[in-house]
């Protein structure tokens, strides 16, 4: 294991780890414990009793951050006809078909998420191996395969963040900046967690939300106690 560094020894001195903390104590101790010089993002990451292998486990999906990320996110819409002016017109990035594809064939990724209409998958796909391992490729369970690019680009922009369980049953969505206030890091993680508790599996068995920690880029995780979050 690396070895690590004065920074992050002490900021780990802050942090009970035995300890679940109520969630707003939680963010305010991810922040303090935040000891890089530049404006960290804060994270949340669940373990969840899931088993990912199964089909019927697999959780993915998008959620809107009611106060943003504090990232702008580049998009870039695949689309052809009508649908290229719309995907202007709401904002878009970058919008083509042929000349983006081989773009990306030769390694030109300046952008964050990718928009596609349905009827462009048949050329996107075959991107599959170059966009898949980074994470980038369209799919309709996240909003990102769909006819209506005027809504999916507005929601990107608004703060639309992607999540999707690993091999582990983990899953780690990111909640803002640490240069956001306290209570809207809070609302952000709380819409996270209402979103995981909807998106529970029937198949899932035992404890579902076994672990839920908070962090900022750098910093120790934060546990936090599930039984303090408002959820709607």
């Amino acid at each position: 294991m690396a070895k690590k560094g004065k920074k992050y020894l002490e900021a780990v001195k802050l942090v009970d780890r035995t300890k679940a903390y109520p969630i707003a104590e939680a963010i305010e101790l991810a922040k303090q414990t935040n000891f890089v010089k530049f404006d960290a993002s804060l994270e949340v990451a669940f373990r969840l009793g899931v088993d990912p292998k199964k089909a019927d486990q697999q959780i993915r999906g998008a959620v809107v951050l009611p106060n943003g990320t504090g990232k702008t996110q580049r998009v870039l819409v695949f689309a052809k006809g009508e649908k290229v002016k719309e995907a202007e017109a709401a904002g878009a990035d970058y919008v083509g078909d042929a000349e983006y594809i081989n773009k990306i064939q030769q390694g030109w990724f300046d952008f964050d998420v990718i928009v596609a209409t349905p009827d462009m998958m048949g050329e996107v796909g075959k991107l599959g191996r170059v966009l898949g391992p980074k994470g980038l490729m369209p799919n309709p369970k996240t909003g990102t395969v769909t006819f209506d690019v005027t809504r999916a680009i507005n929601e990107i922009k608004a703060g639309k963040v992607e999540y999707r369980v690993d091999k582990a049953g983990n899953i780690h969505v990111p909640i803002g900046k640490a240069s956001f206030e306290n209570e809207k890091l809070v609302e952000n993680f709380t819409t996270v967690f209402e979103t995981m508790l909807k998106v529970k599996p029937s198949a899932a068995k035992g404890t579902y939300m076994k672990n839920v920690t908070v962090t900022s880029t750098m910093g120790p995780g934060v546990k936090v106690d599930p039984s303090t979050v408002a959820a709607k």
